[in-house]
């Protein structure tokens, strides 16, 4: 591998259908105050003619559009999500929306040589179809780019611990050699994976039971709240074990040179108390000047270094919890004690909150999007230091991806020199702008049905036309959609 190989640009998508949180607490006697600060401020539902499939398109496109990308140099269309509705076909439907959409507007369609996978991995979906486009790239001889697409629809039952954390959306990122925006490290990157039963899963059987399968088919997840953050947490962190193996660094060192972290965000507070975590277990394994912090932490909090640090180095068999039904237990109970007062010092502040602040105030917008959630935030980011015109250039960044089940990536990046050209074509908050704001009936109709009253239809991109019926011998297409392209 002689070329360097990363990210050139970024692509959003959100439906235009908005609920505003403040609102919905008004609407189910939830707490404002306390949504707003774990959660958000609002979060996006697809809409009656939208599926994972057209918002991924309508984000490829986007792309396409504002990067000047030549159809034909595209040799990897992949797309990452959890919500496909089709068990056979994936990516390709995409790319026929793409080359209809493309030859409508005068365009020659993506190269007749272009791989087409989907990936699924729970939220992680999509960092895995970012990593096999990068090694793609680095193997491949022709002149060739590639583009990744995360799409995901996020629904939670109404009354549900996640109803706010719901979301819908799509990313589309171009990777190429000699990258515009960020050079991505892939020796370096760190994984990590296990299996956890009950975190999160969308097992098929529960939906058929549920009597979903039409054509509003709702993906509800079986979750299990306590549980999914203990495994998020312990995850997270093995990647990050792994990638500061590999680069053959203490892992604090590291983060202290870093100028952006982005995180899995599944709501607004949980990257932040994952990454306090990672550099607090890092400290326990850097040395004489790590273990003198992490004393002066626990001094602070009252509490006995030596017992903590037992607790860090332990192993603990998170699976055992939900095999023995004890999902409410802490893995690393004196850890998260310890966590809750370094939330208020300086060094969180300084190492946490002011790292992870880039984007971080419009990802309140967006909802929970699974795989698109931290493409959306790095997009957000990168956008946002633009704006606010800091220098990046040079800078050390982590993004860190998560997909329950578990499985974890730690991927060191750089970003590129003249990175702000690139920058300034992303396009975030001018995504987010067409909204409507959902009435409490739009939106429990919506959630309930696929279909409100009132709606208003997207005046531009791909949507649904119709979906087939029809189960005879001679034609069949029951279940099929059937798309076109909005100009």
């Amino acid at each position: 591998m002689t070329d360097q190989v990363g990210i050139s640009g970024f692509a959003v998508y959100v439906p235009p259908y908005r609920v505003d949180l403040e609102s919905w607490c008004r609407w189910t006697n939830n707490h404002w105050d306390k949504t707003r600060a774990v959660v958000g401020h609002s979060f996006r539902m697809r809409g009656p003619a939208q599926s994972v499939y057209t918002m991924a398109a309508n984000a490829v496109m986007r792309l396409i559009d504002r990067y000047g990308v030549d159809p034909r140099k595209v040799g990897f269309l992949g797309l990452g999500t959890e919500s496909s509705t089709d068990n056979s076909a994936g990516a390709v439907i995409v790319k026929g929306m793409l080359d209809e959409g493309l030859q409508a507007s005068g365009r020659p369609p993506l190269s007749r040589n272009c791989e087409v996978p989907e990936v699924k991995h729970a939220c992680l979906g999509g960092v895995y179809a970012l990593k096999h486009a990068l090694r793609y790239l680095a193997l491949e001889p022709d002149d060739r780019c590639a583009i990744v697409v995360s799409a995901d629809i996020a629904e939670y039952a109404r009354g549900s611990s996640g109803e706010p954390t719901q979301g819908a959306g799509a990313v589309a990122m171009l990777v190429e050699r000699n990258p515009r925006l960020l050079t991505v490290h892939l020796e370096h990157i760190g994984s990590a994976s296990s299996y956890r039963a009950v975190d999160f899963r969308k097992p098929v059987l529960r939906n058929i039971i549920r009597g979903k399968l039409n054509g509003h088919f709702q993906d509800l997840p079986v979750f299990n709240g306590k549980y999914s953050t203990t495994c998020y947490l312990d995850e997270t962190q093995h990647a990050l074990d792994d990638m500061s193996r590999r680069m053959g660094r203490n892992a604090p060192e590291y983060y202290r040179e870093l100028a952006a972290i982005f995180m899995h965000r599944p709501y607004h507070k949980m990257p932040e108390q994952s990454f306090a975590m990672s550099y607090l277990f890092g400290l326990a394994n850097d040395g004489a000047s790590g273990l003198v912090e992490l004393e002066r932490h626990c001094t602070r909090a009252k509490m006995p270094v030596a017992s903590v640090l037992a607790e860090m180095r332990s192993q603990p068999n998170i699976l055992q919890l939900a095999k023995d039904g004890n999902i409410d237990a802490d893995a690393y109970p004196l850890s998260m004690q310890l966590l809750k007062d370094f939330r208020a010092s300086a060094e969180f502040s300084a190492m946490v909150a002011a790292k992870m602040s880039l984007g971080s105030e419009i990802m309140k917008d967006i909802g929970n999007v699974y795989c698109a959630a931290l493409p959306a935030w790095m997009a957000a980011g990168l956008e946002d230091a633009y704006q606010r015109g800091s220098d990046l250039t040079g800078g050390k960044v982590l993004a860190v991806g998560y997909g329950s089940g578990d499985a974890a990536e730690a991927i060191p990046m750089t970003v590129a020199p003249n990175w702000q050209e690139a920058a300034s074509l992303i396009g975030f908050e001018a995504a987010l702008e067409p909204h409507q704001d959902l009435t409490q009936t739009q939106y429990e109709n919506l959630h309930d049905t696929g279909t409100a009253q009132g709606l208003i239809e997207p005046d531009d991109g791909f949507v649904i036309q119709s979906i087939g019926s029809s189960a005879n011998p001679n034609f069949s297409d029951e279940g099929i959609e059937y798309y076109r392209f909005v100009r």
